[in-house]
């Protein structure tokens, strides 16, 4: 079978990820995870105080980032590192969340990051996961996939993730996050989220795992 590029976009919290390291388990594929990539710039510069309304800086910290995916044979996945660090677990700290929508907005952020993804689809036998995939960083993709469930599921399955690491972490919080990052990636002026015209909406609310990933080895 030729190996293809499957493009998964969606909302925050819609299980993209899930899905898309079942999928690329199933076929064989490299998975890569977009939205952890910007999560490790919102790191970076988090951690180094860079002014975002500062072009030069920003541009400059952007030469001092390295990203790259390991796999990890206990996780049974591939952990992001940031120069040479495993920061996996890092990047879903609620203040990274908070920030990352706000960064990834960023010219010269999406520009950095929509390369080095398209370096990483040129062999094919690919899912990627995002906002922007089907639409900005691989529009020719034979799979798209847009994902979408109820907002109260959302809800529901972000504060059941955070709660472990973030025992204080309140409902109201969670649901003011997701809120403010589905306004910023809808209406940024660079590669909004927005369904490609040929992807095919994966309302998964009601859905188990199994029956998404059914559900999208079908389209394969």
């Amino acid at each position: 079978m030729n190996k293809k590029i499957i493009t998964i976009d969606g909302w925050s919290a819609c299980g993209k990820s899930t899905l898309a390291k079942q999928l690329a388990n199933k076929l064989g594929y490299v998975y890569i995870d977009s939205g952890a990539m910007y999560r490790a710039i919102t790191l970076f510069f988090l951690r180094n105080s860079i002014d975002l309304s500062n072009t030069v800086e920003v541009s400059a910290a952007l030469k001092n980032i390295n990203i790259d995916f390991r796999f990890n044979p206990d996780a049974k996945h591939a952990d992001i590192y940031l120069n040479d660090e495993n920061i996996e677990t890092l990047i879903r700290d609620l203040s990274v969340a908070e920030k990352v929508s706000a960064i990834a907005a960023i010219e010269a952020v999406r520009t950095f990051a929509v390369a080095q993804q398209q370096k990483m689809g040129v062999n094919k036998g690919i899912v990627m996961d995002g906002r922007d995939i089907g639409t900005t960083v691989f529009p020719t993709a034979e799979i798209k996939l847009f994902m979408t469930a109820d907002s109260d599921i959302r809800v529901e399955r972000r504060l059941k993730e955070l709660r472990p690491k973030n025992p204080q972490i309140t409902r109201e919080e969670v649901k003011k996050n997701l809120e403010t990052r589905d306004h910023l990636d809808s209406t940024r002026e660079i590669s909004p989220l927005r369904k490609a015209e040929d992807a095919i909406v994966l309302d998964n609310s009601h859905l188990s795992m199994e029956e998404q990933l059914a559900f999208a080895l079908r389209l394969v």
